[in-house]
């Protein structure tokens, strides 16, 4: 996703109310100003087809203006971002020439607001000379539109456009008076709590670095020593260390180190670990060589000198590997630790695996990110991808640890060190008590492989696949309700992708086998609105039980259109599929609804590794306007992931020795535990804030969430039938006055949840600036 930015320019407030656009306000109206080869505050945007994008010198006024030509066919714009007021009324208009110009499937040149259809001016088509077109529009919830000069529009056109003198000029503005009606009578389905659910991928710093307590990177040495991307270094002369691929230990290669004698400690070393003064750190390294190869070190370092350390002294090794334990206490703290593996005798050595984690680790786990992620208390967790499943092998992660095998993760960048595997899954769903939703790979996998894991989660230890699974210490079926039938096959990313046409055949085949195989499970299938949900639902519809949809939103400028993204992508949705249940014949009687198991914002610089950003507390306004449009989907959304739980676009975010809540981590946490079960109507105009309601399971308390995106407080009137309340209550709040204010783990909030109690709540509610308010309100 590529994030967006407003040109700079002035804006005005009008009545303490939020920006107000004025002509002059649209950057370079007039083209005069270049930033060389594009004029200032425009980017050309290809929508579709192919075309030439030009800062011409000729003009309706002045000496510039826009160009663009198509011979081949294009659907393509001059692009701008301008603020406006919400909640008003605006004339955009502009001068447009054009020649030869033929609109094929599209409509010709005109100017017009992205997502907007009501500000379209009329599109010109042949031979023009300079014509003014304008349209009046609303801008509702919008505080920034996506201005284009567009040539095509909704399909393609060939020809010249010239653009000049586009304006935007505000025609009246209206004050926001919200008010809302909740009708405590008129209850929606219960909210199922899998909305709540999470999704994390083998990606990043998402399980590796973030979930999986290991500190050692490349422990099993798929990259040489010593090469561009390994993080293991020579000590001692470099040629001493050579890798072996007859006898590997683990892989296809094990570092063999040649020792001169004479006490000098040669061997390999790994810089960048994070040391706490204090902690105590445990591990294991897998030895073998020549019995003259002794004493064998193995040191963490804290400091700058080889002095601030603590060694583990092995006196001696065989020529059989053998796996040898590690402890350590971190005399200081450090950000650049480093552990050496070094022979100080004569003959060879080599050095099979080696692992470090915090003596505190659950089962191999973070401490510290499971006690964020128990406290998240999410009900499913969608695993193990995500892209990287239709490439992924479930047998090379299972088994003894230090002998499954390393590989290039097989969609994203890194090594796929497969330390967590299925079984390692299952721990983690035990522990923070969870459900598992395991995805099956239908990208380069086959039948067999997919009813083989099934065996191994859910058969019997009689059964083939039951058997190894209680040989490898699991005795007892997983019994794992939830498959998904893979991930994103739609998409020509995605490994083993096909034409929808056969791949309706390959998700069928794989139900059938697996249903034969345990006819208990439930199955996701892949779905994205449009071609492909409607033929998989058309031909798979007794083959599935829920079918996924995903979205992500990046950036957009001004806070409210920013956060009402993830609230419309849901609407959008969700209104999608009510149109196939009336317009599908294969969904008569049946029940397919929504899971919608990949959602997020996903934008920034990857501050916490692959695809992981930070995020600010507009983003958690946004995540709160999501959750509030889940609550009235509740008749087509059964299940929701957020994606991805840990770093990578993650609502929880560490370091190498901290773990805290970015701010999209807030609401969910607020939500899970705080909203009501039962969703109630609510009715009026709530712009700009964003109402919903529901009851708690009890019925003693009616909860009401506001998300007030304003850089103002609010006031919301409020009538609520059907129920009385005492006015006595709790609210949780999450709120700030900067949009961009954000987190770092291991530092004090800068955004937070705060509780407090709430008397004499009546017929109105002040919401504060930039907030997501939570009442909990006794009734009588």
């Amino acid at each position: 996703m590529s994030s967006r930015f407003v040109a700079g320019f002035a804006v005005v407030l009008v009545l303490g109310m939020g920006p107000v656009a004025r002509a002059s306000e649209v950057p370079n109206a007039s083209f005069e100003q270049s930033d060389g080869k594009t004029p200032t505050g425009w980017k050309p945007h290809t929508w579709n087809g192919k075309g030439t994008f030009e800062h011409a010198e000729n003009g309706h006024t002045g000496k510039r203006s826009l160009k663009i030509s198509s011979d081949a066919g294009g659907d393509l714009s001059w692009e701008s971002f301008v603020s406006v007021r919400p909640n008003a009324t605006y004339r955009l208009s502009g001068w447009i020439k054009t020649k030869d110009l033929k609109p094929t499937t599209g409509r010709g040149a005109l100017i017009n607001v992205h997502q907007l259809r009501t500000a379209e001016t009329p599109a010109l088509t042949g031979t023009n000379d300079w014509k003014r077109v304008e349209v009046v529009f609303d801008t509702g919830e919008r505080d920034t539109l996506d201005l284009n000069c567009l040539f095509g529009g909704w399909g393609l056109a060939t020809g010249q456009a010239w653009y000049d003198d586009v304006k935007l000029e505000l025609i009246s503005a209206k004050e926001f008076k919200p008010s809302v009606t909740i009708d405590a009578t008129k209850t929606g389905e219960p909210i199922n709590p899998y909305i709540y659910g999470q999704f994390i991928e083998h990606l990043g710093r998402c399980i590796y670095g973030g979930i999986w307590a290991e500190m050692l990177e490349d422990r099993k040495f798929f990259y040489p020593v010593g090469g561009k991307e390994s993080p293991w270094q020579a000590v001692g002369e470099p040629e001493a260390v050579t890798m072996v691929k007859e006898g590997s230990y683990v892989g296809d290669q094990t570092p063999r180190v040649t020792l001169p004698g004479g006490g000098l400690a040669y061997g390999i070393s790994q810089k960048g670990l994070g040391l706490v003064k204090g902690r105590e750190y445990v591990g294991r390294v897998v030895l073998a060589g020549d019995p003259q190869a002794g004493p064998v070190e193995v040191k963490l370092v804290w400091g700058t000198g080889l002095a601030e350390c603590q060694t583990v002294t092995i006196d001696k090794v065989t020529q059989a590997y053998q796996t040898f334990p590690l402890k350590f206490k971190a005399g200081e703290g450090a950000d650049d630790g480093q552990l050496l593996i070094v022979g100080k005798g004569k003959g060879t050595l080599r050095i099979g695996t080696a692992s470090l984690m915090p003596a505190d680790n659950v089962h191999g786990m973070r401490a510290d990110t499971l006690k964020l992620l128990k406290e998240l208390d999410a009900p499913i967790y969608r695993w193990p991808g995500g892209n990287f499943v239709s490439g992924y092998n479930w047998k090379d992660g299972i088994g003894p640890r230090d002998k499954r095998p390393p590989r290039k993760n097989p969609a994203w960048k890194g090594v796929e060190h497969n330390d967590f595997g299925i079984d390692d899954f299952m721990v983690f769903c035990r522990e923070i008590k969870t459900e598992p939703l395991v995805v099956v790979n239908t990208g380069l996998g086959d039948v067999t492989t997919a009813v083989e894991e099934l065996q191994y989660a859910n058969g019997a230890a009689d059964t083939p696949m039951g058997k190894l699974r209680a040989d490898n210490g699991h005795a007892e079926p997983y019994n794992v309700i939830w498959w998904g039938i893979g991930n994103e096959m739609y998409g020509n990313w995605q490994l083993g992708h096909m034409p929808l046409e056969k791949y309706v055949e390959k998700h069928n085949a794989f139900v059938d086998a697996m249903r034969k195989e345990d006819p208990r499970i439930k199955v996701v299938a892949v779905g994205a609105v449009g071609k492909w949900s409607e033929m998989m639902m058309a031909k798979c519809a007794g083959h599935m039980d829920l079918v996924s949809e995903h979205f992500y939103c990046g950036q957009k400028p001004g806070v409210l259109s920013h956060v009402a993204q993830l609230r419309d992508c849901v609407r959008n949705k969700a209104r999608a599929h009510r149109r196939y249940r009336k317009k599908i014949d294969a969904l008569k009687g049946k029940d397919i609804r929504i899971a919608m198991d990949e959602w997020n914002y996903w934008y920034g610089p990857e501050l916490y590794g692959q695809i992981g950003p930070r995020y600010f507390l507009k983003d958690a306004l946004g995540v709160a306007m999501g959750l509030n449009e889940f609550s009235r989907c509740t008749d087509i959304i059964s299940m929701a992931n957020y994606a991805q739980t840990v770093n990578v676009i993650g609502c929880i975010k560490t370091t190498k020795t901290a773990a805290g809540w970015a701010t999209t981590g807030l609401p969910l946490k607020l939500y899970r535990r705080h909203y009501g079960v039962l969703p109630v109507t609510v009715t009026g105009e709530a712009m700009p804030l964003d109402v919903a309601a529901a009851w708690t399971k009890d019925r003693k308390a009616l909860t009401i969430a506001v998300v007030n995106p304003m850089s103002e407080a609010m006031t919301l009137s409020l009538s609520i039938r059907g129920a009385k309340l005492t006015g006595q209550g709790r609210l949780w709040l999450i709120a700030g006055t900067d949009p961009m204010a954000y987190n770092d783990p291991g530092k004090p909030q800068n955004v937070k949840i705060e509780e407090k109690a709430c008397d004499g709540v009546k017929d109105k509610l002040t919401v504060p600036p930039l907030s997501v308010s939570l009442y909990s309100l006794a009734v009588e």
